[in-house]
């Protein structure tokens, strides 16, 4: 096996290759926007598009030209030219010049049932084709790429023929070989045995583009590094063509903290987790909560023991130090907790618990009975706050709901209102509301609102942001009991609730008096004694 200390290159294709995956769409200003952010990463390559195949590419690279790149250097991608005697005039190739990119890469087919059956040319005619097309654009005073289409399929069909399409490239001035795992079937340690033998022929450096068809993308990326490759493709997150493309949100940790290798630009990993984000968020997509590294779940603790073990050395259960990628780590509450958990958590939330044993075996026992009725807490953890809370004596909710009914309307020939009319107590005064809604959980929102308001203006900034139903025993049917996760905002932070009930407008109020009582918890917590609202 080569074993190389050279600095490995990134060469980032979300902006291309990650927009043929499904569902993914960018407009001309989040391309821009993802280029920007990649620069500032520290990426070496980034592939803008393919400027001949559609106006947004092309679009694109012109305005891509008032920005100032820190470190990367943008690429434009295409084909080779479609026939040999007319390379100097071919569409393909004018394209990529008037794109005015430094850098060209440039595709080709050294699969040989590909160039005989799609572009039903002979094995000298390709290999001129490859030739003519790289040594033009050189001649042109661009730096070329050339991507090995379907390589690693070639080469297992016949190495003589894919390594001859290579060296025609090298020959033609190209500056990267990329070897192109295209269909996503090869292993890793396939991967390796090509790679080192390509690398015994070619005499320059030798890239990699692994799709994730078999799920190995990532480990056949990190296996031509260890063969001695130097340059590796990829997406943000993964993304692309049918099963995404290789993901450079795990192969640099990987490499960096792993194989203890270094790229050109990028010298720290936290702001790796905010790149995935970010990327997620022009993309309009939720973030993949269980991605390696960079996920919310990532360093999330759930079992007793493993909380207790990682609490008295993380690196019992965690493979690096989650802030090492802009992440942290998260202990979760649940049928499956233990003391150690409970206390985990509550000095996450700064609260100090009494060193009651007894204490912390009922926080626990109450906690698994109500996960064994439905509720999660996982992502309500402001409704567990309250019940550490209200454990030790230092909560008592701020007003009781009485009674609730519950008005649904429906019509065909009009706008459908529902309406909500509770009996709120606060302190000695009880309030009988009514309140009109788009749907029964906006009316109960809105009569609790109004109930409320006269003695804590305070809830004027809560914003119901999300609203998750979940059933829970399916088979049931309409009976079956409901979980509501509540997600509520008031300009400055976002916290969650919970709900469970039979009855799905009960199971929504639970989990929006949570949220209200949360909110003047908070409040109250932290202002003067003197300006406190007495409780209950």
């Amino acid at each position: 096996m080569t074993v190389t200390t050279k600095k490995i290159e990134l060469y980032d294709t979300t902006l291309r290759d990650g927009t043929q995956g499904e569902h993914i769409n960018l407009s001309v200003q989040d391309k821009l926007l993802i280029a920007q952010k990649l620069d500032e990463f520290g990426m070496d390559y980034i592939e803008g598009g393919w400027p001949s195949s559609n106006p947004k590419d092309e679009e694109f690279f012109i305005k891509a030209r008032q920005l100032s790149f820190k470190h990367a250097r943008l690429t434009a991608f295409g084909s080779t030219a479609r026939f040999v005697k007319s390379v100097e005039s071919d569409p393909n190739l004018l394209g990529l010049l008037h794109s005015e990119t430094p850098v060209i890469t440039i595709f080709g087919k050294t699969w040989q049932a590909h160039s005989e059956k799609s572009l039903g040319i002979s094995d000298e005619e390709n290999a001129e084709l490859i030739y003519r097309s790289v040594a033009f654009l050189k001649q042109q005073g661009r730096e070329v790429f050339f991507d090995a289409e379907h390589f690693f399929d070639g080469y297992k069909n016949n190495p003589e023929f894919a390594l001859k399409m290579l060296l025609s490239a090298v020959e033609g001035g190209a500056s990267r070989i990329v070897l192109c795992d295209t269909n996503g079937g090869s292993l890793p340690h396939e991967v390796t045995d090509i790679v080192s033998r390509v690398l015994a022929v070619t005499g320059v450096p030798v890239g990699i583009h692994s799709h994730n068809d078999g799920d190995l993308a990532v480990a056949n990326s990190i296996a031509s590094v260890m063969a001695g490759a130097t340059h590796i493709q990829g997406t943000i997150n993964g993304i692309g063509e049918r099963c995404g493309n290789a993901n450079l949100i795990s192969i640099i940790p990987n490499v960096m903290l792993k194989l203890q290798r270094s790229f050109t630009f990028v010298e720290h990993l936290t702001q790796l987790t905010s790149l995935s984000k970010f990327v997620y968020e022009i993309l309009n997509m939720p973030s993949n909560t269980r991605a390696p590294f960079v996920g919310k779940s990532a360093f999330a603790h759930k079992g007793g023991i493993h909380v207790s073990a990682v609490m008295k050395e993380s690196s019992l259960y965690e493979h690096i130090n989650p802030t090492q990628v802009g992440n942290r780590q998260r202990v979760l509450v649940s049928e499956l907790a233990g003391q150690s958990n409970i206390r985990y958590k509550a000095h996450e939330l700064g609260i100090t618990l009494p060193e009651k044993s007894e204490l912390f075996k009922n926080i626990v026992h109450h906690i698994k009975e109500l996960e064994h009725e439905g509720y999660q807490f996982d992502g309500a953890e402001a409704s567990f706050e309250l019940l550490l809370h209200k454990e030790i004596g230092n909560f008592k909710p701020f007003f009781e709901v009485l009674e609730t009914k519950v008005h649904i309307e429906s019509s065909k020939n009009a706008k459908n209102v529902d309406q909500a009319v509770l009996k709120v107590r606060v302190g000695e005064e009880i309030e009988h509301i009514a309140a009109d809604g788009d749907g029964p959980v906006n009316a109960l929102d809105k009569a609790l609102r109004k109930a409320l308001i006269h003695f804590y203006p305070e809830i004027k900034s809560i914003k119901l942001v999300d609203y998750k139903v979940r059933v829970l025993e399916e088979k049931r049917g309409t009976s079956a009991k409901v979980r509501v996760l509540i997600e509520s905002s008031n300009g400055r932070f976002t916290w969650g609730t919970v709900g469970v009930s039979t009855n799905i407008i009960e199971a929504s109020l639970h989990a929006l008096e949570d949220s209200m009582n949360y909110h003047l918890f908070t409040l109250k917590a932290s202002a003067p004694a003197a300006k406190q609202v007495p409780q209950g």
